[in-house]
């Protein structure tokens, strides 16, 4: 890997002596690693051979996943880079907490903290860009999780909406992507000797939004993927500065780990930068991250404190219409616990709303909840979304795939032959004990479900 002559003066002037081995680490071949979802049924995976562990990863390997095997597709796996997974560990999302992942495409962060969610609170996912929000859409669906809206705003508008409401805000930023130069050489194309600064007054205008959402007594974390200190401690050191509530947090880090401290010196010297963590990629087995926690002051007196979020009114969908819903229900699903006080419709396409959903009418949502089916003539039809979110138990009936040459067939989208035993109606289809999609039992045949964008 040709690294620009700039970039390497630039780390041999503040590594010193240090600077071969980490300059020697980017000319070798990157970690690759991926995390099991703990809200699957089945949490054994069947494609791949799970050797070590991530040391600072609750649920995270070293491994590569194959892209069209059963593990992911059914969302038992998450592809994600070793040292990626550290971020979702500092957030340290609670279930029942109200967490937003501000820049969170394409989800690997998201997911990770829906994980540890398990399914209790309010989980909003960001992406400015749209056709980025539509692949996080996409993540969010395929992992199961039931308690993400999804949205697509500028932080600045999101803050306008939802002002103080978080519990944590992560904001992974923007940056100029040293970390991943190994990983994608076409981020080495985009490097400048000023591009590191031009990230860091970008990354300073998302993080004026960003102290905005984060109530008071909340947590802010900021990460990079980037080596460079103009965002990574000099935009730590900026925003303590500019925003005295907020306090730098000593971050915990397992023993052996290989994960360092900041570097106060690349910055104002402030002792408070040490306490956050550097990623080297010649001290672990990961690409370059620097993550950063911060609290905000708790309010002093009740003036300080911000004022309920108006929640979201459910729809009132017409009888005829609930009618189908509960009857698919209590006929298809009936270990599913249905809130129809939950129910938003969005056209003919019905969610059921996470709990203490915020009000959506100022946010461009593109998932909200848990997509549950569609309205179609005097019908309900049910969304894949479902299938991949609920758990087989839960399913009045479920045909097991039993074969990779069955499995072929069901993701190809051609039609099922079977003998077993099973009545007229729709049926949870499983692979590796895991909601894979729905088929519609006609005839003895399974009429395939499986959605045509996603068929291969």
């Amino acid at each position: 890997m040709d690294l620009p002559q700039a970039f390497k003066t630039k780390y041999q002037d503040l590594l010193g002596n240090a600077s071969g081995p980490f300059l020697q680490a980017l000319q070798e071949p990157g970690q690759k690693g991926f995390r099991i979802n703990p809200l699957k049924a089945q949490t054994t995976p069947k494609d791949l051979s799970v050797a070590e562990k991530v040391p600072y990863g609750k649920w995270g390997y070293f491994g590569q996943v194959d892209g069209k095997g059963v593990d992911h597709v059914t969302g038992l796996v998450y592809s994600q880079e070793p040292s990626a997974q550290f971020v979702g560990e500092v957030v340290g999302a609670q279930p029942g907490e109200r967490v937003l992942d501000l820049a969170a495409a394409p989800g690997g962060k998201s997911t990770h903290i829906a994980s540890q969610m398990q399914g209790q609170g309010l989980l909003v996912t960001n992406e400015i860009f749209f056709n980025r929000a539509k692949i996080l859409s996409e993540n969010i669906e395929r992992f199961g999780v039931q308690n993400a809206i999804v949205t697509s705003m500028d932080a600045r508008d999101l803050a306008k909406a939802l002002p103080g409401y978080f519990d944590k805000v992560l904001l992974d930023a923007p940056c100029s992507g040293e970390g991943m130069f190994r990983k994608d050489h076409d981020a080495i194309q985009y490097w400048s000797e000023d591009y590191p600064t031009e990230c860091a007054v970008r990354s300073h205008e998302i993080l004026e939004s960003a102290v905005k959402l984060v109530r008071p007594g909340g947590t802010l974390i900021y990460s990079t993927c980037t080596f460079a200190p103009e965002e990574d401690e000099q935009t730590i050191a900026w925003l303590r500065s500019t925003y005295p509530e907020f306090t730098v947090e000593a971050i915990d880090r397992p023993e052996n780990s290989g994960i360092k401290d900041g570097r106060p010196e690349w910055a104002d010297g402030g002792a408070d930068l040490a306490k956050t963590a550097r990623l080297w990629p010649q001290d672990l087995p990961g690409e370059g991250h620097f993550v950063a926690r911060l609290q905000k002051a708790a309010a002093v007196d009740e003036a300080e404190t911000v004022k309920e979020t108006k929640l979201q009114k459910p729809s009132k969908l017409a009888p005829a219409d609930l009618q189908l819903v509960k009857d698919f229900f209590a006929e298809t699903l009936p270990g599913f616990a249905l809130d129809v006080q939950r129910l938003k419709s969005f056209g003919d396409r019905i969610f059921l709303l996470p709990k203490d959903c915020p009000d959506l009418a100022k946010l461009k949502v593109l998932r909200a909840g848990l997509c549950l089916g569609t309205m179609k003539k005097n019908r309900f039809e049910p969304d894949h979304a479902l299938a991949l979110a609920i758990h087989p138990d839960q399913a009045a009936q479920v045909y097991a795939l039993d074969s990779d040459q069955e499995y072929r067939t069901y993701v190809h989208g051609d039609v099922l032959n079977t003998q077993a035993d099973l009545q007229k109606g729709f049926v949870l289809v499983t692979a590796n004990g895991n909601g894979l999609g729905w088929a519609k039992f006609v005839n003895g045949q399974l009429k395939n479900f499986f959605p045509k964008g996603l068929r291969f």
